[in-house]
């Protein structure tokens, strides 16, 4: 069995090969979060090493580049203009080829995975051509390849014009509470058991999960850091049940974690997937949003 979709992972030697293509644009999403949600992975982790020629794309921090300034939940969505304005300034046109690179400096902590997938996530329902490299930094150094210091200059501003699949790609609060107990929709909560179950309480001051959710832990689906993911037998044993849905709309703490569950439906072929963008950061502040918490019953 092949993944329906191999060209949304490169491999090491693929990308070795393509370092000077002119078409191809690297950009590093590696995260280390402060408790404040600021970034510090350009000068901890990318500053000391990085792949040659790869430009470092905070996506990470709260008001991050791909994030929705105004909202007052981090992460948010942008808008299409706000997106394009994004992309021509790191030299990004329609002809561009994006390759999403990360490491995972703290793990447990730092998900490369879940950057790279969340990167990708806006990138391709926007319309911008872009790969994920499987293995991330740890694999293109396990390989032998070289890391390098030097600072590389934005491309010159290209053009870019969004092709805009927001629905396709987000759902809404109100989209959501519309869909629970609906037998169409498969409602799936990517957070690990423990904080689905309602024993952990990361994401606002209600425990457990979206009322009728259920759960298939995100770090499951690969098998190391940075997106080293399961081969395509694995996975489609592993989301049969989610490939046999009419559509599904998966959520996390903050619409990060739950893009690694919509990457690999979207590598087998999979397109009815959505992410909710709110997550648990604004579902569990609104108290007449149900949830259910098994560990206090």
């Amino acid at each position: 069995m092949d993944f329906a979709h191999p060209e949304y992972l490169v491999t090491p030697n693929w990308l070795a090969d393509h370092l000077h293509d002119p078409a191809v644009v690297i950009l590093d999403v590696t995260a280390m979060l402060t408790a404040q949600l600021v970034n510090r992975a350009a000068t901890e982790v990318f500053a000391r090493g990085h792949i040659p020629s790869s430009i470092f794309f905070d996506i990470a921090s709260a008001n991050g580049l791909l994030a929705d300034k105004t909202s007052t939940l981090p992460w948010t969505w942008p808008s299409c203009a706000d997106f394009e304005r994004t992309m021509e300034d790191f030299g990004i046109s329609n002809q561009s080829h994006v390759i999403l690179v990360a490491s995972t400096p703290r793990p447990d902590i730092d998900s490369g995975t879940m950057w790279c997938t969340r990167g990708w996530w806006l990138m391709h329902h926007f319309g911008i051509r872009c790969s994920i490299l499987a293995g991330g930094l740890e694999l293109w150094q396990a390989e032998d390849y070289p890391l390098s210091t030097d600072t590389s200059d934005l491309k010159r501003a290209a053009k870019f014009t969004a092709i805009d699949k927001t629905q396709q790609a987000v759902a809404t609060r109100q989209q959501v509470l519309q869909n629970i107990d609906q037998d169409n929709v498969c409602i799936v909560d990517a957070l690990a058991p423990a904080h689905y179950n309602g024993r952990q309480a990361n994401y606002g001051t209600r425990k457990g999960h979206i009322k009728g959710a259920q759960n298939l832990y995100y770090r499951a689906l690969f098998r190391a850091e940075t997106a080293l993911f399961h081969n395509p037998t694995v996975l489609h044993r592993q989301l049969a049940d989610l490939l046999a849905q009419p559509e599904v709309v998966v959520y996390c703490g903050g619409a990060i974690a739950a893009t690694v569950t919509g990457f690999a439906l979207k590598l087998l072929g999979y397109e009815a997937v959505r992410i909710y963008d709110g997550s648990l950061l604004e579902w569990s502040s609104d108290d007449n949003l149900p949830m259910t918490n098994p560990d206090a019953a």
